[in-house]
C-alpha cells in the first residue's frame, strides 16, 4: 500500500464566531468526532453511513486535520456534494485559517515501484485552483466567482421528464431560466407532493441561469436552512450581515416553504427580503407542498406576496411519464432492462416519482451486485420489498385505458370521447368490462372516466363484451391477454 497525499490551505475568512486556537497537537480522533458531530445533524443518516464514517483522522496539527479517504473517487465525490458544509464545519471547530489535508490510499502496482504524491486539494472548485470562499453573513459579501450557489449540478432541465402533468411548471420554469426577473412569474410557485420532482425542476433553473450568464448571483436554499441561519445570526448579533447577504442575491430559490409555518420571526424578515428582491427586479422561486392559500400559521401578507406572480403544481406522474422515466433512467445507468419489466413497475408505482425511480435502482442494484436477470418475478421481489404485498397494489383506471388504447393502438383521449366508430367502441367496451372486473369502482364511476357515460351504457358495454367471449375468439384471446398483463 502506498498513500498520495493532497493539501490546500483554506483562506482566513471570519466566520460568524470566532474560535480559539487548538493546541499544537491535538488528538485528531476527537477534532474529528466534533465536526462529525456537526456534520450528522446536517446530512441523512444513509448519506452520513456512506460518506462520513468511513474517514479515518490521521492528525491534527494546530489548526491542520489529515483525513484518510478509501479513494480518489470518495475525495472527488465529498468535494462535489460536501463542500460547503466541510468548510463551514471545520472553521467552526479548528477557527478561521484552519487546512484540510486529504490522504488517498491506492493499491501497490507493479508500475508503481516508489511512492510518489499529488495534490488533491481541500475545498476546491471544479476546474480552477483553489480560491478564498468567503462564508455568508461576512461584513463583505462574496465575490461572484466564489459564490457558493448551493445547487446540485445533475439537476437539469435535460434529465427532466416534461409531461401533463407537470407541463406548465415545466414551461414556466424555462421561460424563467431565460430571463430571470423580467417574467411576469415572479415569484414562481411550484406545489405539490413530495418526490414529484419539485427540487429538481427548481434547481434545473437555477444551474440554467448559471450556464447562461456567470455574473448572477443565484443561491438555493430551503426554509429550515433560512430559519436555522436566521436564528443563529440573531445570537451572534449578526442580523444585518444576515440580512444584507440574502438581499445580494440575484436569483433566490427557496424550498419547502411550508416549514415557515408558524416561525414569527423568520416569516417576518422573510417578509422584508421578499419585498427588497422584489422591488429591485430579482427572481424569487419557491416550492411547497401545498398552494400558499393553504398554508397554515402563515402571515397572509406573505401569502399575498406568494401569489403575486405563477403558481403552478405537479401531479403524480401519469402512467406514460412512469414509463418514460424508468425507460430514462434505465438508459442513464447504463442497464438494459426488459420493456415489460419497467411497465411492471410503472403500474404498481404511481404515487412519487422518487418512489419510482428507487425501485429501479433497487432492481438494478440486484441486477448489479447480485447477479440476477431483470424479469417480471425479480420486480415483483423489490417491489414486495419496498411497498409491501404485491395484493395491495390495485389496477388503477389509467392502467387500463392505457393497456387497451396501445393495444389496439389507439388514443386514450377517443376512449373518452363521445365517437361511436366502431374501432373506437370496441376498446371502449372492453375496458369498461375490464374496469368491472378488476376494480372495485360501480358502474357509474366506471361511467365518469368514459367521457360521463351513465351506469347503463356501461352495463350495455359489459353485457356486449360478455357475449363476445363467448362467440368471437379474437376478443376473448385480447380480454385474456389484457387481464394477464394489468394484474402481473
Amino acid at each position: 500500500m502506498l498513500s498520495l497525499f493532497g493539501s490546500a490551505e483554506l483562506q482566513a475568512v471570519k466566520t460568524e464566531q470566532e474560535r480559539p486556537v487548538q493546541s499544537q497537537t491535538a488528538d485528531p480522533g476527537a477534532i474529528w468526532e466534533q465536526c462529525l458531530a456537526i456534520i450528522k445533524d446536517n446530512v441523512s443518516s444513509q448519506h452520513y453511513r456512506t460518506w462520513f464514517e468511513p474517514i479515518k483522522p490521521l492528525r491534527c496539527d494546530g489548526r491542520e486535520l489529515v483525513l484518510q479517504v478509501p479513494s480518489q473517487f470518495f475525495y472527488e465525490w465529498l468535494e462535489e456534494h460536501y463542500y460547503g458544509l466541510l468548510q463551514k464545519t471545520l472553521y467552526q471547530v479548528l477557527g478561521t485559517g484552519a487546512r484540510l489535508k486529504y490522504e488517498v490510499v491506492v493499491e501497490h502496482s507493479a508500475e508503481t515501484l516508489e511512492q510518489r504524491t499529488i495534490r488533491l486539494p481541500a475545498f476546491r472548485q471544479a476546474g480552477s485552483a483553489p480560491v478564498q470562499v468567503q462564508l455568508p453573513f461576512a461584513p463583505s459579501a462574496p465575490d461572484v466567482a466564489d459564490f457558493a450557489a448551493y445547487l446540485n449540478r445533475r439537476y437539469t432541465f435535460a434529465n427532466f421528464i416534461a409531461g401533463d402533468s407537470n407541463q406548465l411548471a415545466y414551461s414556466a420554469a424555462q421561460a424563467v431560466a431565460e430571463q430571470p426577473g423580467k417574467t411576469r412569474f415572479n415569484p414562481l410557485v411550484i406545489y405539490g407532493a413530495t418526490g414529484l420532482g419539485k427540487t429538481h425542476l427548481v434547481q434545473a433553473i437555477g444551474n440554467r441561469i448559471l450556464e447562461r450568464n456567470r455574473t448572477l448571483r443565484v443561491l438555493y436554499t430551503t426554509s429550515e436552512r433560512f430559519t436555522i441561519e436566521y436564528i443563529n445570526a440573531i445570537q451572534n448579533n449578526k442580523t444585518s450581515e444576515f440580512t444584507a447577504f440574502y438581499r445580494s442575491v440575484d436569483v433566490l430559490i427557496v424550498d419547502d416553504i411550508q416549514f415557515f409555518e408558524g416561525k414569527e420571526k423568520t416569516q417576518d424578515n422573510f417578509f422584508h427580503t421578499f419585498n427588497a428582491l422584489h422591488q429591485l427586479g430579482k427572481q424569487i422561486i419557491l416550492t411547497s407542498d401545498r398552494p400558499p392559500k393553504e398554508l397554515r400559521d402563515v402571515d397572509e401578507r406573505l401569502i399575498s406576496r406568494f401569489q403575486w406572480g405563477l403558481t403552478a403544481d405537479i401531479q403524480p406522474p401519469d402512467y406514460e411519464m412512469r414509463l418514460a422515466i424508468l425507460q430514462r433512467k434505465s438508459n442513464d445507468e447504463g442497464v438494459e432492462v426488459p420493456r415489460d419489466v419497467l411497465e411492471y413497475i410503472a403500474r404498481h408505482v404511481t404515487s412519487s416519482v422518487r418512489e419510482l425511480e428507487g425501485c429501479l435502482i433497487s432492481l438494478i442494484a440486484k441486477v448489479s451486485l447480485d447477479g440476477r436477470i431483470p424479469t417480471i418475478e425479480l420486480a415483483k421481489e423489490v417491489l414486495r420489498g419496498l411497498l409491501g404485498p404485491l395484493d395491495t397494489l390495485a389496477v388503477t383506471m389509467d392502467d387500463i385505458k392505457s393497456a387497451v388504447a396501445a393495444y389496439y393502438k389507439v388514443p386514450v383521449e377517443l376512449l373518452e370521447s363521445k365517437t361511436r366508430k366502431h374501432e373506437i367502441v370496441l376498446p371502449r367496451q372492453v375496458a369498461m368490462y375490464l374496469a368491472k372486473h378488476l376494480t372495485s369502482l360501480s358502474l357509474k364511476s366506471i361511467g365518469l372516466h368514459f367521457g360521463g357515460r351513465d351506469h347503463t351504457t356501461v352495463l350495455h358495454s359489459i353485457q356486449m363484451v360478455e357475449n363476445y367471449l363467448a362467440t368471437d375468439p379474437t376478443i376473448a384471446q385480447a380480454v385474456e391477454q389484457l387481464k394477464r398483463k394489468l394484474k402481473m
